[in-house]
């Protein structure tokens, strides 16, 4: 089809979030001319909502996203105000690093980064419209995208990345106004344009607590939370040395009183969530404070943070205090809390609406499955958080430069990682809510950790062509140094002597009668490498990332070869393709809602089958079988 355009792109990407600003920079670092559209180039990589990165299970996505060559990781370093590690108490499988983020320097690193970056253009216009193609198999391909001004793009992909303004709408109290997210406007013409070309949409919610200026706070009455003694930078790029030097803000931890709960049920007739203004689903592990006190009514007192928003401004972010409440309700809850008896609100908190697709309509790769070329990324996905926006974002960016090449799509499994394990639960699971990513997510807990990001990942971010240069080669050199010592670990013998005997009891750890291989006392609970120090005499001096990765490999030994085993397994369903032109309300023996739930998707996989909901292992059995037969039956 012949058709004159105003500009031309090879991909465009709609939204300059978190997702649109991996997506983009994955594209034109793989050698596209890419385009990327946002509604303002003052919200650039912005953070609505708690100006931090990582998190319980979010931390993983972001070491990932290193390992793979995305930029999230990079910029988060460099603007650092607090680094922990949460769950330090448990098991190395689910430690998770969080920082706190200055978050008008990280929007200026992110937009300073697309406009540096060759064969990208960043352009602020709202897409509004855009058109496919028939194809002669019935599915359709992206052609344009049209502007609020008119301009026609003509494009090979494109990914759409709207986050929160498509369709946005905010709710404060009986108070409702169409924006975006911190009042911006919001993207109205193109949820249409979607319905019309058969995209299903959802509508979903989330909100955000007020900022309340610093100086208004009696900080004496709140717990202190200090940073780790010793952070450790997301990327493998950052100066470990420079950055355990940066100075770190302390955060405060207060709590909800009864008072707080009170005002809050007399007047849940006033929250907008309650009043029956929002139809949007809500996210079930962020709620808003009245869906806390509502729901959990036994509980006395609800945990809350006091976090900076940035080290050049007064506005404290009160993390876990989203509320939709009027603005009066909002001063009445806030200054019910100790030490905010004086509380000045900066903005006030809200809820707000948006519109996003059904991810079961996308394959593996983030391509919409009836229309070629067309991809989703965050939001718009259905998912919530900045960090799986961008794990998204970088997997879209690369599969739609590698399509356009001509190469296989980079597909992720679940045992590889958690951006797999989102993408896969997403497109074989769907979602009827915002979808968070959690350690509890995967089955494969002990494989996916931190320390190991590398070993997982850096093989697909070199074999796509993102990860390469300078972090490539620390990456190849950081893994070395990790499989030499847990070598020279296995290898080298600690004596039974006097002094290693002395040790080992001061430690509560049983006495060793002859030689015993470092390693193997590694494997001890209560024994790691800071307490085996004076008696370890061979040990290289090695950076402390080095010794934990080494050190959780040793450890975790035993478990992680029978969750490999269990991995081998599923990899035999895995490998198993179906093919899109199945039928699978012609096979006999398969359930009813099994074959409704298997045409809906068209899994590309046994495995993928197997995975979703209401297909039982009997009807896998049964397509086993069904595959078996069909083999012979072409053989023949």
């Amino acid at each position: 089809m012949e058709q004159n355009f105003d500009y031309r792109a090879d991909i465009a990407v709609v939204g300059a979030g978190h997702a649109g600003v991996e997506a983009a920079l994955a594209a034109a670092r793989l050698g596209f001319d890419t385009v990327l559209f946002t509604i303002s180039l003052d919200a650039v990589a912005n953070m609505p909502c708690n100006p931090s990165i990582g998190g319980t299970g979010k931390g993983h996505l972001v070491y990932e996203i290193d390992a793979l060559g995305g930029e999230m990781s990079v910029a988060a370093d460099r603007v650092m105000l607090q680094s922990r590690t949460l769950n330090l108490g448990k098991g190395a499988a689910v430690h998770s690093r969080r920082i706190q983020a200055d978050r008008r320097k990280y929007q200026d690193v992110m937009k300073a980064t697309l406009e540096k970056e060759p064969n990208l253009r960043l352009i602020q216009c709202e897409i509004c419209d855009l058109t496919t193609e028939e194809l002669p198999d019935g599915t359709k391909r992206i052609v344009s995208l049209t502007n609020h001004l008119g301009e026609v793009w003509g494009v090979s992909a494109a990914i759409l990345a709207c986050g929160t303004f498509l369709g946005g709408k905010i709710h404060v109290g009986h108070h409702s106004y169409a924006a975006g997210p911190d009042g911006l406007l919001p993207a109205n013409g193109l949820t249409e344009a979607l319905r019309r070309e058969g995209v299903r949409i959802m509508r979903f919610k989330t909100g955000t607590p007020q900022r309340v200026h610093r100086d208004s706070i009696d900080y004496s009455r709140l717990e202190v939370q200090l940073g780790d003694e010793e952070p450790v930078p997301f990327s493998i790029l950052t100066d470990r040395e420079a950055y355990g030097r940066i100075p770190q803000t302390p955060c405060h931890v207060v709590y909800t009183t009864g008072e707080t709960h009170q005002i809050i049920r007399d007047n849940l007739h006033l929250s907008a969530m309650y009043g029956g203004k929002i139809e949007g689903t809500g996210p079930r592990y962020c709620p808003s404070i009245e869906d806390k006190v509502v729901r959990f009514a036994d509980k006395e007192r609800h945990q809350l943070f006091v976090e900076p928003v940035g080290a050049d401004t007064a506005e404290m972010y009160i993390q876990g205090f989203s509320t939709s409440m009027p603005p009066a309700i909002q001063y009445r809850m806030l200054r019910s809390l100790p030490g905010f008896e004086h509380a000045q609100i900066m903005r006030y908190a809200y809820a707000i609406e948006y519109d996003c697709a059904d991810p079961l309509q996308l394959l593996p790769t983030l391509e919409f499955k009836e229309i070629r070329g067309l991809y989703g990324a965050g939001q718009f996905n259905g998912t919530s958080g900045y960090e799986e926006a961008a794990a998204q974002g970088l997997v879209a960016g690369i599969n739609a430069a590698l399509k356009l090449k001509g190469e296989e799509p980079m597909i992720l499994p679940r045992a590889s990682s958690y951006i797999g394990t989102l993408i896969d639960d997403l497109v074989t699971k769907g979602t009827n809510e915002p979808y968070r990513i959690m350690t509890s997510r995967s089955e494969y807990r002990l494989l996916l950790r931190q320390d190991n990001t590398d070993a997982r990942l850096c093989a697909y971010g070199r074999r796509v062509g993102l990860l390469r240069g300078e972090r490539a080669e620390r990456y190849e050199a950081h893994r070395a140094a990790i499989h030499e010592e847990i070598r020279r670990a296995r290898s080298a013998t600690i004596s039974a002597n006097e002094e290693t005997n002395a040790l080992l009891t001061s430690l509560g750890s049983a006495p060793i009668v002859r030689g015993e291989k470092y390693a193997e006392l590694l494997k001890r609970p209560e024994l790691d490498y800071k307490k085996l120090a004076p008696i370890d005499k061979t040990r290289p001096d090695l950076p402390d990332a080095v010794l934990f990765a080494a050190q959780t490999e040793i450890k975790y030994e035993g478990y992680v070869k029978k969750e490999q085993a269990e991995v081998a397994r599923q990899e035999r369903l895995e490998s198993r393709p179906l093919s899109a032109a199945i039928d699978y309300s012609a096979i006999k023996g398969l359930r009813l809602e099994a074959a409704q739930k298997l045409n809906a998707i068209k899994p590309l996989t046994l495995g993928q089958a197997s995975r979703i909901s209401g297909v039982n292992p009997a009807d896998i059995s049964v397509l086993m079988i069904w595959l078996e037969q069909s083999k012979k039956e072409t053989e023949a």
